[in-house]
């Protein structure tokens, strides 16, 4: 159980997470989360008589014929969505070398996120999903609720084990029927994931991020450590001061790298990596624009 200073620093987060969040939002991350992301469909908004211009099959033959004059259907876009956030909150996302751990920046993340879907009238879900599902709290909307989301995320402890994408998306799967935005925060470390994104990427629009300590891509030159698998336990001695080590340390990570990239091309997935030394704001606006560019051509 948290105890009660744990639980009064999680809860200080969680107000500055949201000050920061809002304010980012009302500047400039709300406009790019709406133009990122278009509804699911259209509604019928009203009647109008027909103009030069005007697509034909928009036309009403039953209106037409009672006036004596073409009158077309207008439409209006579907604006609500619901955009769940799921969280990998298994033992390595614990680790962080500088400003942030991986699970702190993922909180910020989702900040971010849930608060730009809230402006935009859409609900938003958690999963926090580790070595078996955690918690899934439903699609709804509110300040409060996103105020439990990254509480959650902060305060829920991670189980040891390596990470079950499989599980998780199994309940993904039987919990969220209809197509909904679905932003997956993994550092993707110690499992298979490439069936779990082919099957979430067919019924959703799956955006994967992934968090990385600058640490996991270069090893700095500070001696003898002793390296620890938090999800396995397993230790190892590095002489970090050897060139040698550092550099096959260096191409193990980039080969690890391309091929999650590819796996992300391979099923159309919009990506992102962001480093928990640097201000995820930048990382997802760029995001962003790229895809709504896209989406417009």
């Amino acid at each position: 159980m948290t105890d009660p200073d744990e639980i009064e620093e999680i809860m200080a987060r969680v107000h500055r997470l949201e000050l920061r969040a809002k304010r980012l939002v009302k500047e400039t991350f709300a406009g790019d989360y709406h133009s990122s992301f278009k509804g699911q469909g259209l509604d019928f908004d009203e009647f109008r008589e027909y103009q030069h211009g005007d697509e034909i099959r928009f036309i009403d033959w039953n209106v037409t014929a009672r006036l004596g004059t073409p009158f077309i259907r207008k439409f209006r876009e579907e604006r609500e969505l619901s955009a769940i956030i799921a969280v990998d909150l298994s033992a390595s996302m614990n680790y962080g070398s500088v400003r942030l751990s991986k699970r702190e920046m993922a909180a910020e993340i989702a900040a971010l996120i849930a608060f730009s879907a809230r402006d935009n009238g859409d609900k938003v879900g958690l999963l926090l999903f580790a070595d078996e599902p955690l918690l899934y709290l439903p699609p709804a909307k509110g300040t409060k609720h996103i105020l439990r989301c990254i509480r959650e995320i902060l305060a829920t402890p991670s189980p040891a084990g390596a990470v079950n994408f499989p599980a998780a998306t199994k309940v993904m799967m039987k919990a969220i029927r209809q197509k909904s935005l679905l932003f997956l925060l993994s550092d993707f470390i110690g499992a298979d994931f490439t069936k779990s994104l082919a099957t979430l990427s067919q019924r959703h629009d799956l955006v994967a991020l992934r968090l990385f300590d600058p640490i996991e891509q270069d090893l700095p030159a500070v001696g003898k450590v002793t390296l620890i698998d938090p999800e396995t336990g397993y230790e190892r001695v590095v002489n970090t001061s050897n060139s040698n080590v550092r550099m096959g340390f260096s191409k193990l990570s980039r080969r690890y790298r391309e091929g999650i990239e590819k796996t992300f091309k391979r099923y159309d997935i919009d990506h992102a990596a962001l480093a928990s030394n640097e201000d995820p704001f930048k990382v997802l606006h760029g995001l962003f624009q790229r895809r709504a560019k896209r989406k417009q051509s």
